[in-house]
């Protein structure tokens, strides 16, 4: 089975569904990466791309695409739904991963939004949070308890963002672990990723 997830910037992924994708790749599916932007506002744009690669690498993903946008001003526009279902021609994924529409920032807004309407065909496609989404109440839980430490490490290959939390003494790993314990307490689990259904599909 392919798996797509798209992001705005570098590290988005990895923290909303990193466990997740994890866990695919060590059920022998291909996981494939949509980054719209570099990050240049969050640092140099030439280390945040390299940090992405390395991370992928570390998760054993199969390919990592990028949009060409620049940061904080990804366009809700027909290029980029274009530019997204011309990804999903090429890979045919079952599963689509998108961050979710109520956001602070805008790039993610605009990345939820074009989303919604480029993956209108395609059968499974579930919101992620970010550090900055609101009003995020989630109904799917994938327990990410075997692979935390995975994800963390995946994490730690942005060594630019790690301590870009915006709040004092808190870093990007020890909120990913604080979250995943939050998430995983609502699923019954010790540490989970949680997701907003677009649609989703049981198979019975």
């Amino acid at each position: 089975m392919n798996v797509l997830a798209i992001g705005a910037h570098p590290d988005d992924i990895e923290y909303g569904c990193g466990g997740t994708l994890i866990k695919y790749i060590q059920q022998k599916h291909s996981v494939y990466l949509l980054i719209l932007t570099h990050g240049r506002f969050g640092g140099d744009p030439e280390i945040r791309k390299a940090e992405q690669l390395a991370s992928a690498k570390l998760m054993g993903v199969e390919d990592v695409f990028w949009g060409g946008y620049a940061d904080t001003r990804i366009p809700i526009d027909k290029g980029l739904i274009d530019k997204i279902e011309e990804i999903l021609k090429r890979i045919t994924p079952s599963f689509i991963f998108v961050p979710y529409f109520d956001d602070t920032h805008q790039d993610h807004r605009a990345t939820a939004n074009a989303s919604i309407t480029a993956t209108r065909y395609i059968k499974n496609v579930l919101f992620y949070e970010c550090p900055t989404t609101q009003n995020f109440n989630p109904n799917v839980y994938v327990d990410i308890s075997s692979v935390l430490d995975k994800k963390l490490e995946v994490l730690k290959a942005h060594k630019s963002q790690v301590i870009k939390t915006k709040i004092a003494d808190l870093t990007i790993i020890e909120s990913s672990v604080s979250w995943a314990n939050f998430r995983g307490i609502q699923g019954r689990v010790k540490y989970a990723e949680a997701f907003v259904p677009l649609r989703l599909f049981i198979n019975v």
